[in-house]
């Protein structure tokens, strides 16, 4: 199996990258059934190096998150389904950061939450990346302790243009994918998304050497990626909310604000899909959802929050989602390992 190869300039100013879903022309044309090797900057653009670097003070923060991308999927037209695989996803440098931002982060003041209290302090944590090992190295700022964890590599921005036209910063989440921040896009994972407009302009980035459900402080460990991926085109199938299938698990996400309607959209989309998957009524799919789902809760810090609902396959016999594109599609990923 060939894989084409796209080269991003990894030295370009990161003033001059992609900070949005929407709104920017293709990079580059792919056909249905290409395995594609790129490369994504981390979500400061390498500005962020070491422990005196502020994400504040090097950054304009309201644009992080640089996207590779967009890739035009040919054929794609709205009303179709995009169906994105990950082959490999493996950390291109041997460190990562992560950060305290002012005013950003589940456990602190923020534009939406506001309060009269100072914000917490800035903070840069600087871990080292042992990819051979599949290690990630915490050390604490203020003591001499060090932890190492496994590497869990990632991709927390993953989607296409939204609908009617719109741009929207890569920081935000919504139905067309973006920053849903969940470490379920690994490895191994399948993600569908619903195309808006033609072409579909996919977009990926925001690379995590590994991250907690929820990205509790707002910034996981940050890095550079090598990625390999390959893409599917499902014709005339509509998908309302990102969904992602891997071997063991369907997800839905959902993506809003309070963090209670992220969770009933991440739900009702599962009962939608059980429901076309199995011949289930509505309520029999309710029922079955009600007793069977897991809810990871993906971030609680970006503009819009995410939440997954996964049932796993065992659970649902006789289910096979998009007429079986994940299996192909791992299938391929194995070919070309």
């Amino acid at each position: 199996m060939e894989i084409v190869r796209y080269d991003v300039d990894k030295e370009a100013d990161p003033a001059t990258l992609v900070y949005t879903f929407g709104g920017a022309e293709a990079v580059a044309s792919i056909r249905p059934g290409t395995v594609v090797s790129t490369w994504t900057a981390d979500c400061y653009g390498g500005r962020v190096r070491s422990e005196s670097d502020m994400a504040t003070q090097v950054t304009d923060t309201r644009y992080i998150n640089p996207q590779t991308g967009p890739f035009h999927i040919e054929g794609a037209e709205p009303g179709d389904t995009i169906a994105v695989h990950f082959c490999s996803i493996t950390p291109s440098v041997d460190w990562g950061v992560s950060t305290t931002i002012p005013l950003f982060g589940a456990l602190t003041a923020t534009p939406y939450t506001a309060m009269l209290h100072e914000p917490l302090p800035e903070r840069t944590w600087i871990y080292d990346l042992d990819v051979s090992a599949r290690v990630v190295r915490y050390r604490a700022l203020d003591s001499d302790l060090t932890i190492d964890l496994p590497m869990e590599p990632m991709h927390g921005t993953v989607g296409v243009a939204p609908p009617l036209g719109e741009a929207r910063s890569s920081l935000t989440p919504g139905s067309w994918g973006g920053n849903m921040d969940t470490p379920e896009m690994r490895a191994g994972t399948t993600c569908y998304l619903g195309v808006n407009v033609p072409g579909a302009l996919l977009s990926l980035g925001d690379g995590h050497a590994r991250q907690g459900e929820g990205e509790t402080c707002g910034v996981a460990v940050e890095t550079a990626m090598d990625t390999v991926f390959a893409v599917e085109l499902i014709k005339g199938v509509p998908t309302p909310w990102p969904r992602l299938e891997d071997d063991t698990f369907i997800m839905s996400t959902g993506s809003a604000r309070p963090l209670e309607d992220a969770f009933r959209i991440s739900h009702a989309d599962l009962v939608q899909w059980i429901c076309d998957g199995l011949g289930l009524s509505p309520m029999d799919a309710y029922q079955l959802v009600s007793q069977t789902a897991l809810t990871p809760v993906a971030n609680v810090c970006d503009s819009n929050y995410t939440v997954v609902g996964k049932v796993a396959k065992s659970h649902l016999p006789g289910f096979t989602g998009y007429a079986g594109v994940h299996d192909r599609l791992r299938t391929l990923a194995a070919s070309i390992r």
